[in-house]
């Protein structure tokens, strides 16, 4: 049986935004499938739980969006199939979620966490799409969902810690994007609009997106989209620490409207995809993209699951 795992090849899972649809990749020597179509929506944030056969995403709602990238209708979905495409279930209902961005996923504890852009929030529920519960809320949608300091876009766990880190990535190119954290549960007594524990870790940084933490070695890395000249479309690493995060350091440039990011922590390398399409590889210590497939439309999440599966 073990022989049989370990030669499972390793998969690289990809959104594209439009034509939307699941694709998956093996780095290694690029074959590729179409896994599933989604021609309702656009894609946004993707996770995988091989041992329940699942491939779980975000639909930030209706495409094409009223205006450039803005998607104020509340018409966002928790979507999951089957690993081969069946078996297709959206799991929250009409209006639970305004335009949800990346995801992440406790498998062991079977619950769904994502960031939710123009609705303003983060949201968890269980992998059956119950247990629907907000744990942040920045604004109050509608009233406030032009207000784009208030977006939250990327997200990461970090449950032995007892913590979730996200991004707010304030304007386009605009110099303002913010990390910050929270545990992971609402304090007692405390609402999403309540509560009192998050913490402002680091600002003014270009355009911060989608958020993965090394857990081993205690770093955060994310992606940024932001103007070139002022340290965007990049991917970026900080050490963690009780105090927050320190050492920032910018790893690899020259990405194309930088979004979706996986590690393979075996091999120390960093996958990211851009909306000009492309996946790219790095090593997580830095150095310079490979281009390793080139996405029809726009790439958004990634996931990556290594060989011989989770």
């Amino acid at each position: 049986m073990t022989k049989q795992n370990d030669a499972k090849p390793a998969c690289l899972y990809v959104l594209q935004a439009f034509p939307g649809a699941i694709i998956a990749l093996d780095p290694d020597n690029g074959e590729v499938r179409n896994v599933i179509s989604v021609p309702n929506g656009s894609p946004d944030g993707v996770q995988i739980d091989g041992p329940s056969n699942s491939i779980y995403w975000t639909n930030m709602g209706a495409w094409p969006p009223v205006n450039n990238e803005w998607f104020p209708e509340p018409d966002g979905a928790i979507e999951r199939c089957d690993l081969d495409g069946g078996n297709h279930k959206v799991l929250t209902e009409g209006g639970a979620t305004v335009t949800p961005k990346q995801m992440q996923l406790d498998a062991a504890n079977g619950l769904i966490y994502w960031c939710d852009r123009e609705g303003m929030g983060i949201y968890r529920c269980r992998t059956d799409g119950s247990a629907f519960t907000p744990l942040l809320h920045t604004g109050q949608w509608p009233a406030d969902t032009k207000d784009v300091f208030r977006h939250c876009v990327g997200i990461a766990l970090d449950v032995p810690h007892g913590y979730l880190y996200w991004t707010q990535k304030g304007p386009a190119d605009g110099g303002r994007g913010r990390i910050f954290r929270m545990g992971i549960d609402l304090p007692p007594g405390a609402t999403a609009q309540t509560r009192t524990d998050v913490e402002l870790l680091i600002d003014n940084l270009p355009e911060p997106i989608d958020l993965e933490i090394d857990h081993e070695r205690r770093q955060l890395y994310w992606t940024d989209r932001g103007d070139n000249a002022s340290g965007g479309n990049t991917l970026n690493r900080a050490d963690i620490t009780a105090l927050g995060l320190e050492n920032p350091l910018v790893l690899a440039a020259g990405l194309n409207e930088a979004i979706g990011i996986a590690l393979d922590l075996k091999r120390r390398r960093a996958f990211v995809a851009d909306l000009s399409g492309a996946v790219r590889v790095v090593p997580m210590d830095g150095g310079t993209f490979t281009t390793i497939y080139q996405c029809a439309g726009p790439a958004t999440g990634v996931t990556f699951v290594p060989a011989g599966g989770q």
